[in-house]
């Protein structure tokens, strides 16, 4: 299937900084930039958290949470220690002032975090980032036109729409999630970098199901014996149980801060990819990274370069507590976890590197 992930991680950087254009940007900084790149990983080989860097594992899991929480503002953010939207909603902040002919906001950002976390009622006005992932996921707004004078709109649940039609019609080719919405971009803080996912699922072999089974209930380093002709008691409980599809998820990004943004988002997406697997009974099977601008910006080349000396550790592996629901809804979901919830089991990495985030 796949080649190692981080092998072709590093095969990326290597590219961009071999064959990268040099670009301006929104941010000032400029970049180094290729075009139209992917990354395949198949998730039997661990849980790609890359190792070449210390990877922000509380981070990854709140941020997730967080979109399909539905949520737009830092607050939850905040209150959970993760701060990779900081330097957006700041700047909105200081636009909003500008907006309204003040020379400068009344705080650093360090006092708008602050404030943030302590003031409900500060938060609610400067906190949200406008319609961005969460609020597209889970509340998409459609409009309908009740008259030629009136019109009124509803909200579409994309994910637990998705979560419907894999138990219901897994074979479909309509298994999307869009976070794209042209009519909503110029209100976002910043429009969707990664800004949609499409799901695919396919038949286990006997084979395949009979090793989940086996793995399910006999001790790691037992010899298996698999014969076709003789396969377990399909009616046993366990064996009822035992997922009859794979899943795979393929997400597409305009825009990646290669260094920062694509080791994080990789992350994200194959955690999404083991949550909504065990909400409708699947075996994780490929995670496909689909990248339009791949940039290094031009304040990230000395950390790169350190990174590409090092040699990748074996990946590691998700644990997710027993405690949490997955057998009702998205929303039940939800309210039977928490961030501590999602552990990763012999993560072994190199040491962090201190690499500029350019908002």
């Amino acid at each position: 299937m796949s080649k190692n992930i981080e092998k072709q991680y590093l095969k990326l950087l290597k590219d961009i900084l071999d064959n990268g254009i040099e670009k301006q940007d929104r941010t000032g900084t400029g970049t180094i930039s290729v075009f139209g790149r992917q990354i395949r990983h198949d998730m039997s080989k661990g849980f790609p958290l890359l190792t070449t860097k210390k990877m922000y594992w509380k981070g990854i899991v709140t941020e997730l949470l967080w979109f399909l929480r539905g949520d737009t503002n830092i607050k939850y953010l905040v209150d959970n220690d993760c701060h990779i939207w900081d330097g957006d909603a700041y700047k909105a902040y200081q636009r909003g002032f500008k907006e309204k002919h003040y020379l400068k906001p009344t705080s650093t950002q360090e006092e708008f975090i602050n404030k943030i976390k302590t003031d409900d009622e500060f938060a609610k006005k400067w906190g949200d980032l406008g319609p961005i992932y969460g609020n597209q996921w889970r509340n998409w707004k459609k409009y309908e036109e009740l008259s030629e004078v009136e019109t009124t709109y509803f909200f579409v649940d994309q994910i637990a729409n998705l979560i419907n039609d894999l138990k219901t019609n897994p074979d479909s080719r309509r298994l999307m999630v869009n976070a794209w919405n042209v009519g909503e971009l110029d209100s976002m803080v910043l429009p969707p970098c990664h800004y949609g996912f499409q799901v695919y699922t396919r038949e286990l072999s006997d084979k395949e199901r009979y090793d989940i089974w086996f793995n399910n209930n006999y001790e790691t380093g037992m010899e298996r014996y698999f014969d076709p002709n003789n396969l377990p008691d399909f009616d046993n409980d366990y064996y009822e149980q035992t997922p009859t599809r794979a899943i795979s998820l393929m997400y597409n990004a305009r825009s990646q801060d290669v260094p920062l943004g694509t080791p994080f988002n990789i992350a994200s997406y194959a955690l999404l990819l083991e949550i909504i697997a065990k909400m409708v009974n699947m075996v994780p099977d490929e995670l496909i990274t689909n990248m339009g601008d791949c940039h290094i910006y031009l304040n990230q080349i000395d950390g790169i370069i350190e990174q590409l000396t090092r040699e990748p550790y074996p990946l590691p592996k998700l644990v997710i507590s027993e405690d949490v629901n997955f057998t009702g809804t998205i929303d039940e979901f939800l309210n039977s976890c928490s961030i501590s919830d999602f552990k990763i089991q012999g993560y072994q990495s190199h040491p962090t590197i201190k690499i500029p985030l350019s908002n």
